[in-house]
């Protein structure tokens, strides 16, 4: 059964919400603070729900915490198309002007990682500071593919079964949503999440055509590698990053190996620290706050992160 948006979005906390248009589409915004902004993009199965322990905290560190709702998700629009990177990447470059910032500090998990990698090459000007979290940039994740079929190659059978039509979204949202909760404890370690964090999840991708729009990224992630489209994306992401790019990743992440993460610094000629969170799976910014706030506070306030 769909539920409504508002009820499944418009989660109370330290935080406000409101509607932001940019680039031809309505986003739905938590934001909290006053200071330097910093543009939170989530992963699937989530929302900008996510990043509730961060909004909470960068107030305190000085910033102006802002998480969005990706196009599709939760209560931004739900358009028939856009759902490939350069588009989401100009969704987020439209959103920090939109709210009044020549440039952000984005911070992006897994889906929202792949996006924030796509920013910062395609729209260096906006980044002032990158963040990634639990993804490896995406050539290495189309490598990965082909020169590890039975580790990271395995790991992505999801999303390749995504490309079949109507029928991934129905088993998604079967018996509601029930195979959001299964993803999460899948894509974790042990102990996380809970019944109440499941619940959140699984409602918020009971939201009407929040499940097809998840799904159309993974379809174009698959579908573009041999397209036109996607090899100009490919040839664009080979130029090296300038801005200063943190890289952290869950130890135990069992969707995203850290073996296919790690060695992202040969994309980036800024400064670039990469970390391990300990005990953590593919959502460590949730699985593990206090260590993941530790390590990314830290380097907000580091005025010269080190190479």
């Amino acid at each position: 059964m769909a539920v409504g948006t508002d009820a499944a979005v418009a989660i109370s906390g330290p935080w406000t919400h409101r509607s932001v248009s940019a680039n031809g589409t309505r986003f739905h915004v938590a934001e909290a603070g006053d200071g330097p902004l910093v543009l939170l993009l989530h992963g699937f199965p989530e929302f900008w729900w996510a990043w509730r322990r961060q909004l909470a905290g960068l107030p305190e560190a000085g910033f102006r915490g802002v998480a969005v709702d990706l196009r599709g998700y939760g209560g931004s629009d739900k358009p028939p198309r856009g759902y490939d990177l350069v588009t989401a990447a100009s969704d987020a470059a439209g959103l920090i002007r939109a709210m009044g910032e020549a440039n952000a500090i984005v911070v992006g998990h897994g889906l929202g990682g792949l996006i924030a990698w796509t920013l910062a090459a395609y729209y260096p000007k906006v980044v002032r500071r990158l963040a990634v979290v639990s993804m490896a940039h995406p050539l290495q994740m189309r490598a990965a593919m082909f020169t590890d079929p039975l580790g990271q190659g395995r790991r992505m059978g999801y999303a390749l079964g995504s490309q079949l039509p109507v029928l991934p979204e129905r088993q998604l949202l079967r018996n509601g949503a029930l195979r959001v909760s299964r993803l999460l404890e899948t894509w974790s370690a042990p102990g996380w999440p809970d019944r109440p964090t499941e619940q959140v999840y699984s409602r918020a991708m009971r939201i009407p055509s929040a499940a097809h729009s998840a799904l159309e990224y993974q379809r174009w992630l698959a579908r573009s590698a041999l397209r036109p489209d996607g090899l100009r994306y490919a040839r664009h992401m080979r130029a090296p990053i300038q801005t200063p790019t943190l890289h952290l990743h869950g130890a135990v992440d069992p969707w995203v190996l850290p073996q296919t993460a790690r060695g992202a610094g040969r994309y980036v000629d800024g400064p670039y620290r990469w970390r391990v969170i300990d005990g953590a799976g593919h959502f460590p910014h949730e699985e593990r706050a206090d260590a993941f706030d530790t390590e990314l506070f830290g380097w907000l306030a580091d005025p010269e992160p080190e190479r």
